[in-house]
């Protein structure tokens, strides 16, 4: 039955999806795994209800989940850090490339296949998937550890090999006259000048925008600037035969030196959960189950033997580059899927007659059934390599913030409001030692925060977005300075809701804003008039003879008393009309 109704889909699409994540996370399997069962299960090729035959139409749509993924992944890189993994980008992801796709290219042609349909199948199975291999990062908080950021680096090399490998199917076909070809070298020059005017607008005229309508306080066209930020680099380089994600990825990494990154993640955010969901879900939908069951044990046979050939390349390749054994059997491991770019590739080899239905179709499935186990092969790897050698911590820390060397420091201090009381604050802390990251929603404080060399950036601490993406959870304490109390108020119930045990200092104006902030939940207020009233109290006591450890006793007691000795006393009541004063 095919559910037409766009609501009744949206339902039934819901329904699965809730059901199969809450399974699958309850048996520890991930909510990618279940994701996947439910895009089977509303599939077009389930024996159930399914919500649209459309499948290739959904999948490409959702692939915008990939691009914002990597537009994500681009803010947190930075250039400098991209440079220091070039060994492992143009090393260790070019050779696993050429070897993996000459292995299968190798295995492909000893079945009756000839060697140009071999040599497309090879490299286009050699390429992993983005989407399932960054998005299984994050959710274990992996991105930042050794594995990590090896596996980025392959992966980086294989969107990179998307314009000669597109390039390659017109010349292996005998239907596209290689003069209709564009040639390679003009490809080449076309993505330098891409990449030179994607620098232009990433470095320079996105910041500009954003820093104009911070000014302006105008919320809904930050919105549709960072959504443009996002899409017209990927449509650009789309139309040079690039991946988009490719062009998201690099925009990313302009902007992530900017002090609106953090802003522009809360912003993203949300569209890279729902789209990367719907993706994986449009990957579950492309698996043909009539195919599986027609020829079950070729396709267990052809998944196990591409995976095996995957998995020793990558492990020998690791182990070649100095990688120690436990993290080249997590990288092998990782990488042991097939990418979803192949799913391009293959179809325009299609289109081209360079491979025919039934191959297609078991490429494609190889492609998806290997996706499909990909949690399960994640899980096995980390066994093994828990027996290789002791386990060693496999998290990044923190968002931070990087210093020069590009090493991220984990946050202890998140810091609301840059103002004068701000400034004092994180000189203080930088002075200490002690890692902070600020946020001001004025633009001129956030750029002299920056001038400062401290970690300052744009944003509410009101937003409970901003804060997750700051990575509050892994904080130490968190200080309010802003002289705004509705925002203070919002940023304290926020925390109080969700990290009931961490600690919160609160700057307040007077002694009545301070009962209010503290009855919300802070652990200290300091109600700024009082104090420095307290201080000139303190040296004028010192000036005229009294001790200075009398002095501090006085202090310490009126702030231990919660400023009971210098409270004002009510104001007396007013004598109503026609009512004299009693002798």
């Amino acid at each position: 039955m095919d559910l037409n109704n766009f609501v009744v889909s949206a339902v039934l699409l819901l329904v699965v999806t809730s059901i199969t994540v809450t399974l699958f996370k309850y048996l520890g399997l991930g909510s990618l795994l279940g994701l996947l069962v439910a895009g089977v299960i509303v599939g077009p090729h389930s024996p159930g209800p399914y919500i649209t035959t459309h499948v290739d139409d959904v999948r490409h749509f959702t692939e915008l989940g990939v691009v914002f993924l990597l537009f994500l992944i681009g803010l947190e890189m930075k250039p400098a850090r991209l440079w220091a993994l070039r060994r492992e980008v143009f090393g260790l992801g070019s050779l696993q490339i050429l070897l993996t796709g000459a292995g299968i290219a190798v295995y492909w042609a000893l079945s009756p296949a000839s060697w140009p349909v071999a040599i497309l199948i090879g490299f286009t199975l050699a390429l992993s998937s983005t989407a399932f291999v960054m998005q299984l990062l994050q959710e274990r908080g992996e991105i930042a550890s050794r594995q990590g950021t090896t596996a980025f680096a392959i992966l980086l090399m294989q969107d990179l090999a998307i314009v000669p490998l597109l390039a390659m199917v017109p010349l292996l076909s005998d239907a596209a006259p290689l003069a209709a070809a564009v040639p390679l070298w003009e490809r080449l020059l076309i993505v330098i000048g891409l990449l030179g005017a994607l620098w232009v607008f990433g470095r320079f005229l996105v910041p500009f925008a954003l820093e104009r309508l911070a000014r302006l306080g105008h919320r809904d066209g930050s919105l549709t600037v960072v959504l443009l930020a996002v899409f017209f680099p990927a449509w650009v380089v789309h139309e040079a035969g690039l991946s988009m994600a490719l062009g998201a990825f690099v925009t990313g990494l302009l902007l992530s030196g900017s002090r609106y990154s953090l802003q522009v993640q809360v912003i993203v955010e949300p569209y890279k959960g729902l789209m990367m969901s719907l993706f994986f879900v449009a990957v579950g939908m492309s698996i043909d189950l009539g195919a599986l069951a027609a020829q079950p044990l070729d396709f267990l046979r052809q998944v196990s033997i591409i995976v095996l050939i995957k998995l020793a390349v990558m492990f020998g390749l690791a182990l070649a580059f100095g990688l120690p054994r436990q993290i080249a059997t997590r990288v092998a491991f990782l990488l042991a899927q097939g990418g979803e770019f192949g799913f391009v590739l293959l179809g325009s080899a299609k289109a081209l007659q360079v491979i025919d239905d039934a191959t297609f179709v078991v490429a494609i499935g190889v492609i998806s059934i290997s996706m499909l186990i990909t949690p399960l092969l994640v899980r096995l790897g980390d066994t093994l390599a828990q027996r290789l050698e002791p386990a060693t911590p496999l998290g990044g820390g923190g968002l931070g913030y990087r210093h020069a060397d590009q090493e991220t420091t984990t946050v202890k201090v998140i810091l609301g409001g840059y103002g004068r009381v701000g400034h004092i604050v994180a000189t203080l802390l930088h002075n200490s030692g002690i890692p902070f990251i600020g946020f001001d929603t004025k633009p001129a404080r956030v750029a002299q925060g920056k001038a400062d060399g401290f970690p300052i950036f744009y944003g509410d601490i009101g937003d409970a977005e901003l804060l997750q993406a700051a990575h509050v959870e892994q904080a130490s304490l968190v200080v309010l300075t802003i002289d705004h109390e509705p925002t203070s108020l919002r940023a304290i119930a926020h925390l109080r809701h969700s990290h009931p045990a961490l600690p919160i200092i609160v700057r307040a104006r007077d002694l009545e804003a301070s009962g209010r902030l503290i009855e919300a939940g802070a652990n200290l207020a300091y109600p700024e008039a009082i104090e420095s009233s307290l201080r000139l109290a303190a040296h004028a006591l010192e000036m005229l003879g009294v001790p200075v450890d009398n002095v501090d006793l006085l202090l310490h007691g009126v702030r231990a008393e919660n400023y009971e000795l210098v409270r004002e006393p009510p104001a007396a009541p007013t004598p109503s009309a026609g009512e004299g004063a009693r002798p």
